[in-house]
């Protein structure tokens, strides 16, 4: 599975908000989530906790550079995962956790994330989910168009994750 994404603090959340419901076809709703980064000799290895959903093992790898890039992952669900978090930290160590505040639309394939981020303050994530079919192009000019519609400046953009920052 692959995705071209990007992060960027976010100046105005409420700003961001508005435009998110414009441009959105779906609002899939908010959700509180925590995720556990372990240390992982390639990508990033999180396991992602969800209240009241399933958890999932996520492995992903992307460059670490500012503005649209691809990720390549895998989405594992988990059926235990107070277990598998316990067995992860002693086999890898914890490299950090996340717990944020999501709120998700959807654009088409492009998932738009309104993160409010515990202890770090608030970002927006864009996700071009892309089909075994599509050209990385394609989701590369989604996020093109969403970044002017949001009013994203390249001084707002990053190029790591939320386990790096915490």
């Amino acid at each position: 599975m692959r995705n071209i994404e990007l992060k960027t603090r976010l100046r105005d959340p409420a700003a961001a908000r508005a435009v998110a419901e414009a441009v959105a076809t779906k609002r899939l709703g908010v959700q509180h989530q925590v995720d556990t980064y372990f240390h992982c000799p390639h990508g990033r290895l999180k396991l992602r906790q969800i209240d009241g959903l399933s958890a999932q093992l996520v492995w992903y790898a992307r460059p670490d550079r500012e503005g649209p890039k691809r990720s390549d992952y895998r989405l594992v669900p988990v059926a235990n995962p107070e277990t598998l978090k316990a067995a992860l930290a002693a086999a890898l160590g914890v490299r950090g956790v996340v717990e944020k505040r999501r709120e998700i639309f959807l654009v088409d394939n492009v998932r738009i994330h309104l993160d409010e981020v515990a202890g770090l303050g608030h970002f927006l994530e864009f996700e071009a989910v892309l089909a075994a079919d599509m050209p990385d192009a394609d989701g590369h000019a989604q996020l093109e168009r969403l970044m002017r519609q949001f009013d994203i400046r390249p001084a707002d953009l990053l190029g790591g994750s939320y386990g790096e920052m915490v």
